[in-house]
């Protein structure tokens, strides 16, 4: 990606992030408050045949170490929506997955950053954890 405050996803971004997810890779899209119309259009771009999809609150995702029977997290409220996760599919694996109206990198900072109650931080970094245990054994 190139650009200063103007994010310029190439054609050849575009491959090499989806030769990357094929041979095995994982990506993990947090929304930082304002990014989905950037990332929706840029994974579109990896992948023009896959849509998101929501994921169901018993994916493996959501019961690792940790349980998240209610799905995500909600860690910033912004427009008050419900916290989504959202997966891209292929061949059945899960190659993306999309956090999306949460901001866990948020509870991931420091509590002086943005000052969220430490359960919202405790769960943030639990489904953190998650994600990572989901990658290395899925």
């Amino acid at each position: 990606m190139t650009g200063h405050g103007n994010i310029v996803f190439t054609d050849a971004d575009a491959r090499n992030l989806r030769t990357y997810l094929i041979g095995g890779g994982f990506l993990h899209i947090d929304d930082n408050y304002g990014m989905d119309p950037f990332v929706r259009p840029a994974m579109k771009k990896v992948f023009p045949e896959l849509d998101f999809i929501e994921l169901p609150f018993n994916h493996p995702i959501y019961q690792q170490q940790f349980k998240f029977n209610k799905g995500l997290p909600k860690v910033h409220q912004h427009d008050g929506k419900a916290p989504e996760g959202l997966g891209l599919f292929w061949e059945g694996r899960l190659v993306c997955f999309y956090s999306y109206e949460t901001d866990l990198g948020n509870g991931w900072e420091d509590q002086e950053v943005h000052g969220d109650p430490e359960e919202v931080r405790r769960q943030a970094f639990q489904m953190g954890a998650n994600i990572l245990q989901y990658v290395f054994t899925q």
